[in-house]
């Protein structure tokens, strides 16, 4: 059963939280302990956004956490532009509704406006970064455009740049969302760009301090340290801001002493309960949403997971933390399709746990590549 936020004195010691404690809060708030049967958009938003710098993964990470989801649900927000796919947390492309996208853009500014100076600084030094910022608005505002485009008609502002360098101007300052095809299931599209003002028609939100944004993190991945936070969204200095909210917050700490907030009004389900397998796809947040990951990938398997150009590989889950890898292959022969789901196993799983293992996996077969005439699942790894 949930228990209920503790109401300790202030004088009291923050209770502690095991890692089995702490995985187990992790699911329940990423709808993994069962599949939830909230709306694609109210997910969405429960979730603080997918990361989505590869189109499909969001349709994944929905499929997983929701009850009888279809690729067309989250299609269908894309193009009503009920939802959106831009630069947000950590400068990353990630999934999040409209109404999000105009008020989380401007919160995480300076993170977007530091990392792109870190990045480019030397490479632009004496361009001025306002006229070009200007000039990318009206020409994508105008019509769509690839990063290659636009870096072309902006290269006589600057004679002599790298016109991609110039492009990133407008990444990094301008709030660009990635405009469908790109995006749909099924579609194929070069990734092209256009401002959240001109392709919603409303202005971004003025900015607010960073609490809204804590918040929405614990919401959906809390109990959480400061440093977790920052990991989270890439911004810094947020700890003078928790500290705002320090009084409403209930205060844990984990095995190593860690200082963890939380949410007052949300219960911590029972360290024991037991959860199902489950599928995540390539770049889940529940991968990168915390500076210590043990509370899901254990350190011993990151190196597995996380490679060394930057993809976060597709991994199970089994009894709620990371146990091994997927990835699907569909072979074409004369008039069939054949749709392999392959998994990698990191450790030994019982008969009951590969048996649920394998019952998931054709779940996400059938969702993945329902017209295949056949389907077969294969064990890989030492198991």
């Amino acid at each position: 059963m949930p228990m209920n936020p503790p109401q300790r004195p202030a004088s009291e010691e923050p209770r502690l939280l095991s890692r089995q404690a702490l995985n187990r809060a992790l699911l329940d708030r990423q709808l993994l302990m069962r599949r939830s049967d909230m709306g694609v958009l109210s997910a969405i938003e429960h979730l603080a956004g997918l990361q989505s710098q590869s189109p499909l993964p969001p349709y994944f990470a929905l499929w997983t956490r929701l009850r009888d989801f279809r690729q067309e649900q989250l299609a269908e927000l894309l193009l009503s532009r009920q939802a959106v796919r831009i630069s947000l947390m950590r400068s990353t492309i990630h999934l999040v509704s409209a109404e999000d996208c105009l008020w989380m853009r401007p919160v995480l500014q300076p993170m977007l406006d530091q990392a792109f100076r870190s990045a480019y600084r030397k490479r632009l030094e004496g361009v001025d970064i306002d006229r070009i910022a200007e000039a990318s608005r009206a020409h994508v505002e105008q019509a769509p455009l690839s990063f290659q485009e636009l870096g072309e008609l902006l290269s006589p502002l600057a004679p002599g740049r790298e016109p991609g360098a110039l492009a990133q101007i407008s990444r990094a300052v301008l709030p660009l969302v990635q405009v469908p095809p790109r995006g749909i299931w099924g579609k194929s599209g070069q990734a092209r760009h256009t401002t959240a003002e001109a392709w919603l028609g409303r202005p971004l939100a003025p900015a607010v301090e960073p609490e809204k944004i804590i918040v929405r993190y614990l919401a959906a991945f809390g109990p959480a340290s400061v440093k977790d936070m920052q990991a989270w969204c890439g911004l810094t200095g947020l700890r003078t801001h928790v500290q705002r909210l320090r009084g409403q917050l209930v205060i844990y700490r984990d095995d190593n002493g860690v200082e963890l907030f939380d949410l007052a009004d949300i219960s911590l389900p029972d360290p024991d309960a037991p959860v199902p397998p489950r599928f995540l796809s390539e770049f889940d947040n529940m991968l990168l949403s915390y500076a210590d990951r043990s509370r899901i990938l254990p350190d011993e398997y990151k190196p597995l997971v996380f490679t060394v150009n930057g993809i976060i590989k597709a991994t199970i889950l089994v009894d709620g933390f990371v146990s091994g890898l997927w990835r699907l292959e569909t072979l074409k022969e004369k008039d069939s399709v054949i749709a392999i789901l392959h998994i990698e196993l990191f450790r030994e799983l019982t008969a009951m746990e590969k048996e649920a293992l394998a019952d998931e996996g054709e779940r996400l077969l059938a969702f993945a590549e329902p017209e295949a005439s056949q389907r077969e699942i294969r064990f890989g790894g030492d198991y």
